[in-house]
């Protein structure tokens, strides 16, 4: 009955949108949208948020493709950190002649304005510019109209601070046209919620809640796109989104299934797109005094006996990037190294050195929700079973992911599986909190106190020579390979299935989508 609905409502939209003028110059892409809350570039901190204001709004700094590594120029032609007394100084140039919709040039005033507003409406990812870059109102300035400096105190990481501007906070917004649509002192929050004020390519022509979000080309924009109209078309479920590829009622899925990736795969009109994200799904270890996994080679124990390639293969049908290191592959410091194969043997051997030779018993906690493409309960089995293989006895129990963490952040979980993804594109987003027991993160979590791994990590934080930072990176990963609380399991894909008549579709680890970079064939 669910899908009979979807499909009326497909049909409906279709015929009311009479989109018959030309398929070429529009995309339409299906998906669950319904996170979507705002499209405020300061205020969005959800996933569709993010993919909207990505195409809204530039940012003085992007990163291009599937690179998360390499900074590249947008609304800042240049820019340079200096180390001062003072703090850290970050100097940025702006382009001459970038114009947001309205036909205003981008100026430094709507830089400061975008950046103090964003700390100001204390929205949910407002803690990115005030606890990690650690800045104020007031730490912006323009020095004339195409130059801005923003000082950071010498306790901040000016990389991470680069870093998380390519995140949807770091949009530019037209000052004027916000402030003209101020009510009660909400900076524009209103009124951005369902408008737009940006010099991106596209500008927010409409939102229906629940049923569609219309983008059209800004005809203002730096960066002109090839398609006159995105628009993002509910559709939740994945039977939906199959039925309506499959009929050319959309021309991008986001959310299919793993069998119906494999089926479409098969399918020459069709090609099935898949990126790496920044999540790590990831068990860890409780080492605290007296627990048994206090023990540095029982943990190692674990990861031998643990098989990572069945996992990702069997379980996850090769949805999955294997990975053993704690910084993700497509971020600056991810380190390939494979220190640990499968090996039962050799787990056994370590338990023994360990002192408990017959192994032991302990709780296994889980959620009861999904982990990526396939049931926790499913994933927890089998670990559960690979663990048994060598004497360690885990006890499942599964309950609602709040309560998961709840008692994960009390150091209550023995053993846990979770995932974890840094909410800005630096290493660092990773390295600290599961590198420095007192950033009360996941090493607090698994009480796992290593003065080395966390002085490691603040160093390579505050590190501003490439070279030196990835070096202490190494270190650092390498470190936490061989002693830390966690056995890292995958990286899990992202997939995405759209027509063979869509080019120019690339999708990063940050889950960004430019679409000025996507056209259609007839």
């Amino acid at each position: 009955m669910k899908l009979i609905k979807a499909l009326g409502m497909v049909a409906a939209l279709s015929a009311g949108l009479a989109i018959a003028q030309d398929r070429t110059s529009t995309l339409i892409y299906g998906g669950d949208w319904t996170d979507l809350i705002t499209a405020d570039p300061q205020v969005s901190y959800e996933f569709t948020g993010g993919l909207v204001a990505d195409n809204l709004y530039e940012t003085l700094v992007k990163f291009e493709g599937t690179d998360l590594s390499t900074l590249k120029p947008s609304l800042a032609e240049k820019w340079n950190v200096q180390n001062t007394a003072q703090g850290w100084l970050v100097t940025f140039n702006l382009r001459k002649g970038s114009k947001f919709s309205t036909g205003r040039e981008v100026t430094a005033k709507d830089v400061v304005y975008s950046f103090d507003r964003a700390i100001q409406i204390k929205g949910p990812s407002s803690f990115l510019f005030t606890d990690v870059a650690n800045i104020k109102v007031g730490s912006t300035k323009a020095l004339d109209n195409y130059t801005v400096q923003v000082t950071l105190p010498k306790t901040a990481s000016p990389a991470a601070f680069l870093n998380l501007l390519t995140f949807n906070i770091g949009g530019i917004v037209d000052s004027e046209e916000v402030k003209s649509h101020e009510q009660s002192g909400d900076f524009g929050k209103a009124w951005l919620t369902d408008h737009s004020a940006g010099s991106g390519p596209f500008m927010l022509n409409r939102w229906d809640r629940n049923a569609q979000v219309v983008l059209t080309a800004n005809p203002n924009a730096r960066l002109q796109p090839k398609l006159k109209q995105v628009i993002l078309r509910y559709l939740p479920e994945s039977q939906a989104q199959r039925v309506a590829l499959e009929s050319g009622e959309i021309d991008i899925a986001e959310n299919l299934t793993p069998e119906m990736l494999k089926a479409f795969s098969s399918n020459p009109k069709f090609k099935v797109y898949k990126s790496d994200n920044l999540r790590l799904r990831y068990i860890g270890m409780n080492s605290k005094e007296g627990s048994p996994f206090a023990n540095p080679k029982v943990r190692e124990a674990v990861r031998y006996a643990i098989n990572q390639d069945e996992i990702i293969s069997g379980l996850l049908l090769g949805n999955a990037t294997k990975i053993q290191t704690i910084i993700p592959k497509g971020l600056f410091g991810y380190n390939p190294a494979m220190y640990y194969s499968y090996d039962p043997a050799r787990a056994k051997k370590l338990l023994a050195e360990a002192g408990v030779p017959n192994g032991f018993e302990f709780e296994l906690l889980t959620a009861t929700a999904s982990c990526d493409f396939v049931p926790c309960g499913d994933l927890a089995a089998k670990i559960q079973a690979d663990l048994a293989k060598v004497g360690l006895k885990a006890n499942i129990k599964q309950i609602q992911n709040s309560e998961v963490l709840k008692a994960y952040r009390a150091q209550q979980a023995q053993m846990v599986l979770v995932a974890w993804s840094p909410d800005f594109p630096d290493p660092d987003g990773n390295a600290t909190p599961m590198s420095d027991y007192n950033a009360k993160s996941l090493a607090y979590r698994n009480v796992w106190n290593n003065p080395t791994a966390a002085k490691l990590a603040q160093q390579a934080a505050l590190e501003t020579n490439p070279t030196k930072r990835g070096a202490l990176y190494k270190l650092l990963t390498e470190l936490v390979l061989k002693d830390g609380p966690y056995d890292i399991l995958y990286q899990p894909a992202q997939n995405t299935t759209f027509s063979t008549k869509v080019e120019g579709y690339v999708r990063n680890g940050q889950n960004q989508v430019r679409f000025e970079n996507i056209s259609k064939q007839p």
